[in-house]
């Protein structure tokens, strides 16, 4: 008669399956990364991220039932990955810098976040994304464009708030607009990229900040 099986190897089993299964999760929401950057949020299927996973289709809906439910998870793994750097950027210690160095201090996390992350401007600026994505992905930039005008409210206490306002929302263009001449630069022309964009911020701005 075989011995009965111990506590630890039953309780070893689900985890083994566990990390089975987030192991696969990770390919698939990997490969889905790679066909959103290549075509689109609109265009890619699961047929498409299945491929690119190496997978069958029937292993993928095992884990997702539809591409959005494969889109949403995505997009909260990359929206967590950009409060990261987000947090990184705007740092309380960072408003007390010379402008030229708060520039760097703000642009360079999340300039490197974009680099490292490519899927992220494909799905959360993409046609057709999911609802979800599209408020958290606005929430955030609500958040983010909130940070830029308290730093700039520190640099100019006397300014009214509709001149804060509409210089963070002038800085916030150029920034967006500069970020894609950047992650559209190729490898070895990328550092001249983000150099010109802060070059193109600090002259807008010095002018109105003024020595700190």
């Amino acid at each position: 008669m075989p011995e009965p099986k111990s506590d630890a190897t039953e309780a070893g089993k689900p985890r083994r399956r566990q990390a089975r299964g987030e192991r696969r999760i990770a390919q698939l929401l990997e490969a889905a990364a790679h066909v959103f950057c290549t075509t689109g949020y609109a265009a890619a299927s699961t047929n498409s991220i299945a491929r690119e996973a190496g997978v069958s289709p029937g292993t993928l809906y095992q884990f997702f039932p539809n591409k959005e439910a494969i889109a949403v998870e995505l997009g909260d793994q990359l929206l967590a990955r950009w409060r990261a750097s987000y947090g990184q950027a705007f740092v309380p210690a960072h408003f007390e810098l010379p402008l030229d160095q708060l520039l760097d201090a703000v642009l360079d996390p999340l300039i490197q976040f974009n680099y490292e992350n490519p899927a992220f401007s494909a799905l959360m600026h993409g046609p057709d994304i999911p609802g979800r994505i599209a408020r958290d992905h606005d929430a955030l930039h609500s958040s983010m464009l909130t940070r830029v005008e308290e730093i700039l409210a520190g640099y100019l206490p006397a300014a009214p708030e509709p001149d804060i306002t509409r210089i963070a929302q002038t800085t916030f263009v150029i920034f967006k607009s500069g970020l894609d001449l950047v992650l559209a630069a190729e490898p070895d022309q990328r550092e001249a990229y983000t150099a010109e964009l802060k070059t193109v911020l600090f002259r807008y701005l010095e002018p109105l900040v003024g020595d700190r």
